[in-house]
């Protein structure tokens, strides 16, 4: 896990070592074991190294070929290298290291980049130089578990693991993007590749850009597909499940440096800490917990100290806690949306303290995320559209249900008459689908599968970029179990039946029974088979609770001890983003919040993150160590 930071000057001239030292620089959080540069004329890249695998300096990067046209610059792991080490040795290649960096650079040299890309199993975004042919190649894993950002300035193309990088690039200046703002403030997500900063995009998951003489050209190389599905016995999917789940842990416990693990109260870290603790002795896992004693309503059950600790006895883990309260959002906020810059979901400063905590013990921390999406953990959202007549009602219930913070009329109120978004907003929840040739929705289980396609292509993708940001910020790997290839491909093929315990009980609902209702507990039976392969190792406690999210009782928080800290923050007074949201909006959300009326909890962190965006980018608000 690594930062890289480079440019290429499209009219010729010589790269800056100076500039991309400082570029490269701005990045050291993601990288204090090391940095490196390499410059080839117009193109230079830098790199700052958090060494996990091989930590000789011979492993450094930039690495290139002996031959000297490729040189690659890496951010992510491999845990496959030792596999394609072996077939690129088949094939002649001398190795000179044991590093996975290595073995990136041989297999672009042997098999070319995109097939390179489609054979790698892990996560992985990097840069690629053809100095023969003057080409860079920008790349990104399948799951997009790496981010890349590319920002196309005058005459010059410049690519980093953070926005950050290129402010410290003369010609970069900061404006807003709102296009990107609006689509935050409907989905609290960015569904497009650009971001809160005009001229910044994304290289897109599963994808490969490449710059040449005769300009750019954008590829996809892979994509989810849940339209296949497997007509296979019940039983036979959880046995071949229970081995998928042991070979993708123990591929990802390959490290030179000690790894450890987050532990919730549910089954997904569960099942990844009790299969990971066979083989780290005396394995460190941390759970993050709230002092809830003036939370209230549901909220004063947001906390899952007690099934972790019942877990981490169970596994014999060494076993760490953070507990949060209600004054740790003015400390971390400013920390936080430095550290993200690219503002998605909701509230994520308890995954800051969480890896700051792990951080402390280990350089590697393998996260559950990725097994609700997969295999089906959220049911109670795809009642929503499981009776869809045909695409265009299920998108235009999808799309009422996933504008998690304002509707067309309120941000109307919010940006001005002008921002009569509604239709470019569907839009843009239906372009999810634009290149989803296999997705069907015609019948229940294709609606499902729809559902779970545009999950992993949406709220997935947000949830690997903000774990992502807040981790590196500690100088800490997050690595994913669930996203291994064999298990993803295993789960897109696993039939709906076989993921919804409940399937035939939610065909019968009424539902409109249930839009009243609005409860989980109407649709426990997600994850059916993950819950069935993990029973005999899982506590039976774990495996019999309801699903719970891991959120802090902001609500709670934003009405109580912290109301003073929220309205110093979103008062009309000195208010940062005053410029792009009407004050008189935010003002009216605050006194409906405080007052009871209505629980805007996740509008508001998303007001907090924006402020706090509009201060630290915009304004002279020093930066926090």
């Amino acid at each position: 896990m690594c930062g890289i930071a480079g440019l290429l000057n499209l009219d010729g001239r010589p790269a800056d070592r100076r500039l991309i030292a400082t570029m490269r620089d701005a990045l050291t959080h993601r990288g204090p074991d090391g940095a490196g540069m390499f410059v080839d004329g117009s193109f230079g890249v830098g790199h700052r190294r958090l060494a996990i695998i091989d930590l000789r300096a011979i492993a450094d990067q930039p690495m290139t070929s002996p031959d000297g046209r490729w040189t690659v610059a890496y951010n992510g792991e491999i845990y496959n290298f030792q596999k394609l080490r072996i077939e690129l040795e088949v094939e002649g290649w001398q190795f000179r290291t044991r590093s996975d960096t290595e073995v990136l650079l041989a297999g672009i040299v042997v098999f070319g980049v995109e097939e390179t890309a489609l054979r790698l199993n892990g996560m992985a975004a990097f840069a690629a130089w053809d100095a023969r042919d003057r080409r860079l190649f920008l790349v990104r894993d399948r799951n997009g578990t790496k981010p890349m950002y590319v920002w196309r300035g005058p005459n010059v193309l410049a690519f980093a693991s953070e926005i950050k990088a290129f402010c410290k690039h003369p010609k970069f200046k900061v404006k807003l993007n709102q296009a990107a703002l609006r689509e935050y403030f409907t989905f609290q997500n960015v569904f497009r590749n650009h971001t809160l900063f005009a001229e910044v995009e994304q290289v897109p998951p599963a994808s490969i850009l490449v710059i040449g003489r005769d300009g750019e050209h954008l590829k996809k190389y892979w994509d989810y597909d849940f339209s296949r599905s497997n007509d296979v016995d019940e039983v036979e999917s959880v046995a071949a499940l229970k081995g998928l789940m042991a070979r993708a842990v123990e591929r990802q416990l390959v490290s030179d440096v000690p790894v450890g693990a987050y532990l919730s109260g549910g089954i997904d870290s569960g099942s990844i800490v009790a299969l990971a603790a066979g083989g780290v002795p005396r394995m460190q896992t941390f759970t993050a917990g709230f002092e809830l004693s003036k939370a209230e309503g549901i909220e004063a059950t947001f906390d899952e100290r007690r099934a972790a600790e019942l877990m981490a006895y169970s596994f014999k883990t060494e076993h760490y806690e953070q507990v949060m309260n209600s004054g740790d959002i003015r400390w971390s906020l400013p920390r936080v949306v430095w550290h993200l810059e690219d503002l998605r979901l909701g509230m994520s400063y308890p995954n800051y303290y969480i890896a700051r905590l792990a951080s402390k013990f280990v350089k590697v921390c393998l996260s559950g995320a990725g097994g609700d999406e997969l295999f089906g953990g959220y049911p109670w959202r795809y009642y929503r559209v499981f009776r869809s007549l045909d695409k265009q009602h299920f998108l235009e219930n999808y799309y009422a249900f996933w504008q998690r913070l304002t509707t067309g009329e309120e941000r109307r109120q919010m940006f001005g008459a002008a921002a009569d978004d509604e239709g470019e907003m569907f839009e843009v929840f239906s372009g999810v689908f634009a290149d989803a040739g296999n997705v069907g929705f015609e019948t229940p289980e294709q609606q499902i599968s729809a559902s779970l396609y545009f999950e992993c292509r949406t709220f997935l993708s947000g949830l690997l970029l903000v774990g992502d940001k807040l981790s590196m910020a500690s100088g800490l790997e997050e690595r994913f179990p669930f996203l291994d290839n064999d298990l993803v491909e295993f789960a897109m093929r696993l039939p709906v039946k076989h993921k919804l315990a409940d399937l035939e009980h939610m065909l019968q609902i009424d539902e409109d029974a249930v839009r009243k209702k609005l409860v989980a507990q109407e649709f426990s039976g997600g994850k059916s088979c993950l819950r069935q392969a993990m029973s005999q190792i899982v506590p039976p406690e774990i495996m019999e609770r309801k699903k719970q999210g891991f959120s802090s009782p902001e609500a709670s928080w934003y009405r109580g001890e912290n109301a003073e800290y929220v309205r110093e923050m979103l008062g009309p007074r000195d208010l940062a983003c005053a410029e792009f949201i009407d004050p008189g909006f935010i003002t009216r959300k605050l006194d409906e919040h405080m007052s009871g009326k209505a629980n805007h909890r996740l509008l508001i962190w998303s007001l907090l993150c924006f402020e706090q965006w509009c201060r630290t980018f915009f304004g002279s608000q020093e930066v926090p160590a």
